[in-house]
């Protein structure tokens, strides 16, 4: 890793490489913006980290204008069709965090299925979903997509007469013990 910083190194970057970043990021397509930038700028020096700090820049930079990709929808309605659509029988409904790099940690919501074994991924709950859906509510210290994915979740493995299983509910843990590992 080198001492430049994000601005330094997309100065660096040829302005053809720049236009199609900043084209990836309007586009909220954050892992095509992150490889063209890493792509060019790897000769150079550039790693994997420096390109996706780059590219996160570039989104603060864009703010508003970026064309948001929607969010999974958090109804019980939905997330019960979703779960109706899984190619196997579901037996257990779990959150699992993850993330944690340019990306703040965000949580899955996923069904796990028998027959065949597997999971279906039935919503993404980021932060800026879960503070709409809080509203003023205010989530102690914990994470608030955890509150919303662990609050979401219950209700539908309730619905579901399945268990719930959320391994790391109070702090984002990418390696906590899954359902079935």
């Amino acid at each position: 890793m080198t001492d430049m910083t994000a601005a330094e190194w997309w100065r660096l970057l040829p302005a053809g490489v720049r236009a199609q970043a900043d084209a990836y990021v309007l586009q909220d397509a954050r892992l095509q913006a992150v490889r063209v930038v890493w792509e060019a700028g790897r000769a150079r020096g550039l790693g994997l980290t420096e390109a996706q700090l780059v590219v996160h820049d570039r989104y603060l930079h864009h703010g508003d204008r970026i064309a948001r990709t929607p969010g999974s929808p958090l109804d019980l309605e939905s997330l019960t069709a979703r779960a109706a659509g899984a190619p196997g029988r579901v037996v257990a409904v779990e959150a699992v965090f993850d993330g944690g790099t340019v990306h703040d940690w965000f949580v899955d919501l996923v069904a796990v299925t028998d027959d065949p074994e597997g999971e279906l991924r039935l919503a993404t709950v980021h932060r800026s979903a879960a503070v709409r859906h809080l509203g003023d509510e205010e989530p102690a210290a914990r994470h608030p997509a955890a509150v919303v994915a662990g609050r979401v979740g219950r209700a539908l493995a309730d619905r579901l007469s399945v268990p719930f299983h959320f391994a790391s509910p109070e702090a984002p843990d990418d390696q906590a013990p899954r359902w079935r590992r």
